[in-house]
């Protein structure tokens, strides 16, 4: 057990009455400075390390800013201060460091016979043994090196013999001491950082709310995490640690079991489960119960191992080329299929569609980590059954995408849709099977879509804005709302990944124009729901953006084409707070707009076209004559007027048009009969 602090007056019961900083020395700021920083560390250790605070959090939040206030108003910034935990500034790249000794893998099998295989070898070799027994971590090995005390640097275990220096992100973990509690001189550890499970769960449910793709399993987290060359990341983020080994140390140490206490009374977390056992049969019945447990670890175990417990007789077998010949670790068979549903989330998607997804403990299926699986819609889920804690068979339909096959241990409770977005927090409506959110264009769930949708041909033709570029906006946090796309500038621009000088001034110059677009074209753009580039040109005939920002229901149903339940989509959307703030900002960025005004210059005219009109899309040229009276169809049938025939036209129409004795139009003649007269 680790000390407590004698004399300091912040450990139990601190007093908060600070004395001002301007009344304050230099030598009376370093004073407070080092009671601060060790009853810091002390309570970092009761919390994170014992699971027992004297304090509560906001008492610990005040000293952590009194430490972090005296020491930026006197300048008494130190490197393994609490208060460098935090991040700091990103690397642009990780140094290469030598371990102060290797970092060998360890021999395994799960199979029974091995293990006592090697048991025998080793009492053939050195006697009468003990064993060290305790979990096999799942996670992501680093050496700790800590010089008088102080934490020196934390290393990737690399190839072994060197690795990654990631001190800076190992810092920001808090159950890694900054400083130790009596400890040798110099002393190199090996632990095993880890993200929690819970933690594991909450960072995929963040990124999933986020639309990225969430981790496999809390082994991929924590690696993924570490090796970040941004420490602010990493200090977000939920790890741990195990230390379990010491690679050098200027005390000595003659057996695992003190290694244990050693780490222990210094300061260092060690898991309670490690045991010493005399027999073999003693260690493969350990590892059966452990087996049992770790579904209710905390932590991800992939086995358990088994460590002469003599460091004499240790360093006497000695080691291969990639492992010690006096440690063995018995692996757990792959967990296949069934495993326990931590937590039900919803997901909303670029279109709005909230879907349930379960989130799952790691399970192995045919060689693949799965940590989640779509639940599609409510009905599947009630159908069966399935809610958070249950335990569930899961299976990957057609070798690619996780379900719930089935629930083979039943939990309480019932899943049941939100009535309001998770995201955004708007209405959610039910369109048969499925749930939608209402919030449109201000839900940031659905913005990378909206963005790309909203700069489409189609609608405001902001050309250079696909996925790719939608989703860096999005991410380096340029655009929280459509409306944003008129705020960018310049520089924003030129920071961003691959984006030139030049890049960055066509796109400002596409959004410049876009400010002169039609009314059914922005309309359009605001991708409400059932509201495609048709019904958008018929609510700009009919209505002035106002006018249809203030429309009921009832109005907008006489419109032809609009029945109920399109009505309700447009009417919710105009009535949604957040799209009505949004499209506030946008019509200050490009205008109020009136109807379109429709001509009925080819009123009755009814027009097929096969093959390209040079200068125009297929969409475009059918937009143009609807907007002049025209009505475009895409097959030929007894009721055309003109087939007009552009560049590579198909066979069929052309055939089908000659059979009925159709005029056929060649482009100079359309463009001479019809376009003339309205361009």
């Amino acid at each position: 057990m680790v000390d407590e602090p004698r004399d300091n007056p912040y450990i139990r019961d601190p007093d908060l009455d600070f004395k001002e900083i301007g009344d304050m020395s230099k030598e009376d700021a370093k004073e407070e400075v080092e009671d601060l920083r060790e009853a810091i560390e002390h309570h970092d250790y009761l919390y994170y390390i014992k699971n027992d605070p004297v304090i509560s959090d906001p008492v610990y939040d005040t000293l952590f800013n009194r430490l972090a206030t005296l020491e930026r108003e006197f300048g008494l910034v130190e490197e393994n201060s609490p208060t460098q935990r935090v991040g700091g500034e990103p690397l642009d790249s990780f140094e290469t460091r030598e371990h102060v000794r290797e970092m060998l893998s360890l021999d395994s099998s799960e199979d029974e016979e091995e293990v006592r295989r090697f048991d025998e070898r080793v009492r053939r070799e050195v006697g009468e043994v003990s064993y060290s027994i305790e979990p096999k971590f799942d996670g992501f090995s680093v050496e700790v090196v800590y010089l008088e005390g102080e934490f020196d640097r934390a290393i990737t275990r690399g190839d072994g013999m060197s690795g990654d220096d990631v001190s800076k992100n190992v810092k920001t973990i808090r159950t890694v001491p900054l400083k130790l509690n009596k400890a040798p001189e110099l002393l190199s550890v090996r632990g095993e950082i880890y993200m929690p499970k819970s933690g594991f769960h909450e960072l995929n449910e963040e990124r999933l709310k986020k639309g990225k793709e969430p981790f496999a399993n809390p082994r991929n987290a924590a690696a993924g995490t570490i090796r970040q060359l941004d420490p602010n990341i990493v200090a977000e983020r939920p790890l741990s640690i195990f230390f379990y080994d010491i690679l050098d140390c200027s005390q000595e140490v003659k057996t695992q079991r003190e290694t244990f206490e050693l780490l222990k009374s210094i300061g260092l977390r060690v898991n309670d489960l490690n045991d010493l056992v005399n027999e073999i049969d003693d260690f493969i019945d350990y590892r059966n119960e452990i087996m049992k447990m770790r579904d209710e670890l905390e932590y991800d175990i992939d086995g358990v191992v088994a460590k002469v417990n003599d460091i004499d007789k240790r360093e006497e077998m000695g080691k291969t080329a990639r492992h010690p010949r006096w440690a063995f670790a018995y692996k757990f068979p792959p967990k296949i299929s069934e495993t326990k549903v931590r937590k039900i989330i919803v997901q909303v998607g670029r279109t709005g569609k909230l879907t349930p997804v379960a989130l799952l403990d790691p399970v192995d299926i045919k060689g693949v980590t799965v940590s989640r699986a779509t639940l599609h819609n409510e009905e599947i889920v009630k159908k069966l059954g399935v809610t958070n804690g249950s335990k569930v068979k899961v299976e990957r339909a057609g070798d690619v995408i996780p379900e719930i096959e089935e629930v083979v241990e039943k939990s309480e409770g019932e899943f049941s849709m939100p009535n309001s977005c998770p995201v955004c927090g708007s209405d959610v409506v039910e369109e048969g099977k499925y749930h939608f959110c209402t919030g449109g264009i201000s839900c940031p769930a659905q913005l990378i879509g909206s963005l790309q949708h909203f700069c489409s041909k189609a609608a405001m033709d902001i050309e250079g804005v696909g996925e790719k570029v939608a989703r860096k906006l999005v991410e380096e946090g340029l655009i929280e709302t459509v409306a944003d796309v008129y705020s960018l500038t310049k520089d924003d621009l030129v920071e961003l990944e691959k984006f030139g000088e030049k890049s960055a001034d066509n796109l400002l110059g596409q959004i410049e124009e876009s400010r002169e677009t039609d009314l059914a074209s922005f309309i359009y753009a605001l991708g409400i729901r059932h509201v495609g580039r048709e019904r958008a040109r018929l609510l700009a005939e009919n209505f002035s953006l106002q006018e249809l920002e203030n429309a009921e229901k009832e109005e907008l149903e006489q419109i032809e084409d609009l029945g109920p339940e399109v009505s309700a989509s447009i009417y919710s959307f105009f009535r949604n707070e957040n799209n009505i703030q949004t499209l506030n900002r946008l019509k200050d960025a490009v205008g109020e707009f009136e109807r379109l005004k429709v001509g009925d210059e080819f009123e009755g005219v009814k027009m097929v076209f096969t093959g390209s009109v040079r200068g125009y899309t297929r969409d475009e040229l059918k937009e143009l004559m609807e907007d002049h009276g025209a009505d475009v169809t895409s097959s030929v049938s007894n009721e055309t007027d003109f087939l007009i025939s552009g560049e590579k036209p198909g066979s069929t129409k052309l055939e089908k048009a000659e059979e009925l004795d159709i005029e056929i139009l060649s482009v100079d003649e359309f463009e001479k009969k019809f376009l003339n007269k309205i361009t």
